[in-house]
């Protein structure tokens, strides 16, 4: 009988379409950061209160667009710098090409974080 542990490994592969202005999404290898339940539930409320303090800045403090989607860039630039150990571009991973991709492909913060969670439904699914 194999012998199996079960902690899960701290990182996980998943391949994330990136959507490509006039063209097909790109497949990338990313690397993601595994999370128990209770880390995963505590970035998530992080992210609620960031999206939260984001909206009400929007809403209250009478930002221009330009002031709203730097602000935007800036949340989902730590989103993936939260969830993401490694990835497949050329570029290496670091802030500078994190800022490059959430700001010149405005789907690519969407794609990477449901690729996260959806590597999480199958074992929750128990499949």
């Amino acid at each position: 009988m194999p012998k199996i542990k079960i902690a899960q490994n701290p990182t996980f592969k998943a391949k994330v379409a990136i959507p490509r202005v006039g063209d097909k999404p790109v497949d990338v290898d990313f690397e993601f950061k595994y999370m128990d339940r209770v880390a995963l539930s505590a970035l998530f409320d992080k992210w609620n209160v960031a999206r939260d303090e984001h909206a009400a800045k929007v809403t209250e403090g009478g930002l221009s667009w330009q002031e709203a989607t730097a602000d935007e860039i800036g949340m989902q630039v730590n989103q993936i710098k939260d969830i993401v150990a490694s990835w497949g571009f050329d570029d290496k991973f670091s802030d500078e090409s994190i800022t490059a991709l959430v700001t010149t492909c405005v789907g690519a913060p969407k794609a990477v974080l449901d690729a996260y969670q959806a590597a999480y439904q199958p074992a929750r699914l128990g499949n």
